[in-house]
């Protein structure tokens, strides 16, 4: 089989630095925050050219801690795409606030400003952009509906590592940017983690108390805060794949640049990329009619594929009796019910590439 991703291949190029990071974290004795999370932080901050970085247990404490910074709470409203994966939502259900889906562009399937528009009421406090697949959302045009609604705009960053928006790497558009480390990330720990990076100096202050039980000197708690720090662990591990997330993100681009060229097809749509976006292909997701059918014959001729997301987050139990009954999300469920995500690997050979074009073309028809 042709894997979807191969998460052991990152560790196996870069064994030598893994290993020697890790060492000096067990031998250095210092187990939380500490100079390697401090190192991660000003590396991960220069990269996405924000002033600040703070680490986090993981993506949705990243979403959580910044939505309660910036004072979002009961009775709020938050603005979030009808199709994204469930955390972004969960987020905003966690400070107690209501997420309020508004439907993708069917073509990005990432937020329209002019459908966040309509969707704004007295209540609603922040919009959470997410950055779906890897691909920058247009953040000109729903920044400036923030800014003539006074609403924080918050970016959900997590797919998104490395992205650029109009040629400025995404990381400080918005007041804060939330990002996961989650192992198959294109930029991974060996386990959870997160980040927040921001250009406002307060808010990573009250992110930095809050992720360490509201207090910045020990056994002082100023607020109530929660335990949501970056392990020191990761953070090295970190420190070292950010020096290959480009060369990384250049080969995902090779691969994505063959599917489009080559994957030509009447029964398979394709993504489409505005011109103003650089994405990083963390996915590449083809919508078809015939999803479980294309799904089963790729699978038995060798090649792995997955689902993101089967479910749109409307869709779920969990949000069951929570949301307007009259709200029409027709394009999340249909998105829903084809989207496809094929193997781009930054570790998949041309040949492999090769095999699941064919594959595909071979399976379509």
């Amino acid at each position: 089989m042709i894997p979807f991703l191969d998460l052991g291949a990152s560790y196996r190029e870069l064994e030598q630095e893994i290993d020697a990071a890790i060492k000096r974290v067990l031998t250095g004795g210092w187990y939380i925050l500490g100079e390697e999370v401090a190192r991660f932080e000003s590396e991960y901050a220069d990269y996405c050219s924000s002033a600040e970085a703070v680490g986090v247990a993981n993506g949705l404490d990243a979403l959580v801690l910044s939505l309660r910074v910036l004072g979002v709470g009961s009775g709020d409203e938050v603005i979030v795409p009808s199709n994204t994966f469930i955390a972004t939502w969960l987020a905003v259900s966690a400070v107690g606030a209501l997420p309020v889906p508004v439907e993708p562009n069917p073509e990005t399937h990432n937020l329209e400003a002019s459908k966040v528009v309509e969707a704004i009421t007295e209540k609603t406090k922040a919009i959470i952009a997410v950055h779906l697949y890897g691909q920058p959302a247009d953040l000109d045009e729903i920044k400036a509906v923030a800014a003539r609604a006074n609403l924080f705009l918050i970016e959900d960053a997590a797919q998104a590592h490395g992205a650029r928006y109009k040629g400025k790497r995404i990381g400080a558009h918005g007041d804060a940017v939330c990002w996961s480390f989650y192992p198959a990330k294109n930029l991974g720990a060996f386990g959870d983690g997160g980040a927040v990076t921001t250009d406002n100096s307060e808010i990573a202050s009250r992110l930095r108390i809050l992720r360490n039980y509201g207090s910045k000197e020990k056994y002082l708690n100023e607020v109530q805060g929660m335990n949501s720090r970056l392990d020191p662990i990761h953070a090295a591990v970190l420190s070292v794949k950010l020096k290959y997330l480009d060369e990384w993100n250049a080969r995902r681009k090779q691969i994505a640049a063959r599917y489009l060229a080559e994957l030509q097809i009447v029964d398979v749509v394709l993504p489409v990329v505005p011109a103003w976006a650089d994405p990083v292909w963390h996915l590449f997701v083809i919508r078809t009619k015939d999803r479980a059918g294309l799904q089963r014959r790729l699978y038995d001729i060798g090649v792995s594929t997955q689902i993101h997301y089967p479910l749109a987050p409307s869709q779920q139990k969990a949000y069951a009796g929570v949301l307007d009954p009259r709200l029409n999300l027709s394009v999340a469920a249909e998105l829903a019910g084809e989207v496809l995500s094929l193997p781009i690997g930054p570790h998949q050979t041309d040949e492999q590439t090769s095999l699941i074009i064919k594959g595909v073309l071979e399976a379509a028809r």
